[in-house]
């Protein structure tokens, strides 16, 4: 059983950064495949980024270049930074893990077998 809590979001001006945190609780065994989505109104949820083992990192189209997935083992914790953040970037932010994952699996939320709650992340030009 794994519990995911996510942090950090908050509203910021178009350009600026966040940095969210996932902390998991980890009961059995720490989940090895970790991942970052977003749904914002109306849309279906996509995935962010993900993190396979403690360097396999996986990158939806719309983090390239300005979203980096790290994670810190010894505090069970995945942290997402943004930067050059952009108002259609505005969305509730999803931690979600799985035990295992291969490194050819596209990003996609069925995969995943534990989600946190959400953390808000609110972009305003």
């Amino acid at each position: 059983q794994v519990q995911l809590v996510e942090s950090g979001g908050g509203s910021v001006q178009a350009g600026g950064s966040l940095r969210l945190s996932c902390v998991a609780s980890v009961f059995v065994a720490r989940p090895d495949c970790m991942a970052w989505f977003r749904q914002a109104p109306g849309k279906e949820r996509e995935g962010v980024a993900r993190i396979r083992g403690d360097s396999h990192k996986m990158y939806g189209d719309s983090a390239k270049g300005r979203f980096t997935i790290s994670k810190d083992n010894a505090k069970n914790t995945v942290y997402l930074q943004m930067n050059s953040l952009k108002p259609e970037d505005t969305a509730m932010y999803y931690c979600a893990a799985t035990r295992t994952c291969e490194a050819w699996e596209p990003l996609q939320e069925n995969l995943y077998t534990y989600w946190g709650q959400g953390t808000q992340v609110t972009v305003s030009s």
